[in-house]
């Protein structure tokens, strides 16, 4: 992997909310190393605004031109999931490293394609799950890893979002539906808190909230619930809504075999344990209105991991490889929404 400049150059591609969630970060001097050298939106207004908040920086309609300025040396991908493939394989050809938000890509054949062409270019990719870098999830992880709980037998996390869904999120082609715009974060959740990979899974879905989706999109659903069979015997269980309104809510519980470990819906741990010594009381705080609220610390912690693991040559992670079992994990549970029944997931290849 090839090492930049002291300070790393980074151009957001998409000025949506998780896009200029990471350039404001970078603009407000938040991620020691870096700086937002540029930003690029196909949407003439919406770059505009972008600028005139942010400041001079450079502006590209074409992502392909802010690939080619030589004082661009990184991308964080910010778009609508269906672009990221195009994206970031051109990234990787032009010797850029690239931190891609999540869904890392619409299939588990992108996100391969993605993999090979960072490992081709020797590039940095790492895929946007913040919750590996919030506090309480991080010391929810520790304590679960340290094996004083004993195994863990099944973790539950869901996330509930209080906005309704965007008309492109109808059509699940486009979109994947939520258990890839909501839900992305549970599953690698799952997969971090276990260790272990889901095997199976079945999901119920349904249309609650949205009756303007069912005369074209009868497919659509804004709630759904799925379990997961994971390889090294843990169970699994993801609940995600969309257009809730009550706030955004965010929360996980992993039970091992002595104790339980809550995450979410306050500050800190909540942990009722065998060992009285480990156990964790918490208060109660009011729930946050945005993920952009909840998070905002974490997005900062993952993009400075980013830009520390490219100045230093080190492999990033989350890498390729997890946002690649998270899509896998998705579309075996769109699968089993669309078939009712439980869907297999195989997993091999696509390491970077």
């Amino acid at each position: 992997m090839t090492r930049p400049a002291r300070v790393l150059n980074i151009c957001v591609i998409g000025s949506g909310r998780a896009g200029m969630v990471h350039a404001r970060n970078l603009a407000a001097g938040r991620i020691p190393g870096a700086k937002l050298a540029a930003l690029s939106d196909p949407d003439a207004a919406a770059l505009a605004g972008a600028r005139a908040e942010l400041g001079a920086v450079a502006g590209y309609s074409r992502y392909r031109e802010a690939l080619a300025a030589p004082g661009v040396s990184a991308l964080v991908v910010a778009t609508p999931t269906a672009f990221h493939r195009e994206i970031v394989v051109a990234a990787a050809q032009a010797g850029k490293h690239v931190f891609c938000e999540k869904p890392m890509a619409m299939n588990g054949g992108e996100c391969e394609e993605m993999i090979r062409a960072a490992a081709r270019g020797g590039i940095a990719l790492q895929i946007g799950f913040m919750r590996r870098f919030a506090a309480d999830f991080r010391a929810g992880q520790r304590l679960v890893a340290s094996g004083k709980l004993g195994r863990v037998v099944m973790v539950k996390s869901l996330t509930y979002g209080p906005s309704r869904p965007k008309e492109w999120m109808f059509d699940l082609k486009k979109s994947n539906g939520p258990l890839a715009e909501v839900n992305s974060h549970d599953i690698d959740t799952l997969r971090w808190m276990t260790g272990q990979e889901m095997v199976e899974v079945h999901a119920l879905a349904g249309n609650f909230r949205c009756p303007e989706a069912l005369p074209g999109y009868p497919d659509f659903y804004d709630n759904v619930v799925m379990s997961a069979r994971f390889d090294g015997g843990a169970q699994g269980m993801v609940c995600g809504a969309q257009g809730v309104g009550y706030g955004y809510d965010a929360r996980t519980e992993i039970l091992c075999e002595q104790g339980i470990v809550k995450i979410g819906g306050g500050p800190g741990l909540e942990v009722f344990a065998r060992d009285p010594a480990l156990n964790r009381a918490r208060q109660d705080s009011v729930m946050p209105r945005s993920w952009t609220e909840l998070f905002s610390e974490a997005y900062a912690g993952e993009l400075t991991a980013f830009v520390d693991a490219v100045r230093q040559g080190c492999a990033p992670r989350p890498d390729g490889r997890d946002g690649l079992e998270a899509v896998r994990v998705v579309e075996a549970g769109n699968r089993s929404i669309l078939e009712r029944r439980p869907v297999a997931i195989q997993h091999g290849g696509g390491g970077n």
